[in-house]
């Protein structure tokens, strides 16, 4: 069983693969999108605020899997277009499917594609990478990749991982990473100013959200497990979400953080 396959079986009941409720979801959609204009009405200019979602709209999402986030944009902004992309081709044929199902398959496009490869001639109102950040090696690639995708009054939202606490050796060991590879709050949120970048709204994920998605993510993949115990891959599934959870819980739940950055360029 590959990484891909675990990730789509854990993410069963959580599409957004982030430590994000779906309300936190809806806000930073609606933060994102309201203000946010369409250049083909606009000329590649900012729209003024007033028109709102009513302007047409362009977002792209880096690392889109199954495709959540650029979903519940179209359904929220009839006007939008969408375009995701993503290494999982079986990910992006549940997008498609979805897609279908909500009658908005006409206004997306989905690219089985490595991120750091997409390229456009016609630039986005709203760049999306959330929790997909290693793809590019990072957050300041990120950024980067990011700044060359927007048009001039775009939008990036980006989340990414941060220390809460001071992690211990434990915490480390369960994350596969080093004290180096993230950063706290504050100086998180320093890279991103210094890079060039304003947070205009944020959002960092509660304890409870965190739980949530950990509790879901081993739940749903054992769950998986207990229903097709004579599968090849089930005792796989099983190893894969104990192993999980007891990194999260003896490792480094309450030491990384998550937070969700609406950012605007300089």
């Amino acid at each position: 069983m590959d990484r891909q396959q675990i990730s789509r079986l854990a993410h069963a009941h959580r599409p957004v693969a982030a430590p994000l409720a779906d309300d936190s979801v809806a806000r930073l959609l609606d933060r994102a999108t309201a203000r946010a204009s369409g250049p083909a009405t606009q000329g590649g200019a900012a729209a003024p605020a007033a028109q709102g979602r009513t302007a047409p709209g362009r977002v792209l999402d880096l690392g889109c899997g199954e495709g959540a986030w650029l979903l519940r944009t179209l359904a929220a902004n009839p006007r939008w277009q969408a375009v995701g992309v993503d290494l999982d081709a079986a990910a992006l044929t549940r997008a498609r499917e979805s897609a279908t199902a909500l009658g908005v398959e006409r206004r997306i496009g989905l690219h089985h594609l490595d991120v750091r490869e997409f390229t456009t001639k016609e630039p986005f109102d709203l760049v999306l990478c959330v929790g997909s950040t290693h793809a590019f090696g990072g957050l300041l690639p990120t950024l980067a990749a990011a700044r060359e995708l927007l048009a001039p009054g775009g939008r990036l939202l980006v989340g990414e991982g941060f220390w809460q606490r001071e992690p211990s050796r434990a915490a480390l060991e369960g994350l596969g990473a080093t004290r180096d590879e993230l950063a706290d709050l504050a100086e998180t949120t320093d890279r991103v100013r210094t890079d060039g970048w304003t947070p205009v709204y944020g959002h960092v994920s509660t304890e409870q959200e965190w739980d949530d998605y950990e509790f879901s993510w081993t739940g749903a993949l054992a769950e998986w497990a207990l229903d097709h115990p004579d599968h090849p891959d089930a005792a796989t599934a099983r190893e894969a979400a104990d192993r999980h959870r007891t990194e999260w819980l003896h490792g480094y739940r309450g030491t990384l953080g998550f937070v969700t950055y609406l950012l605007r360029r300089d």
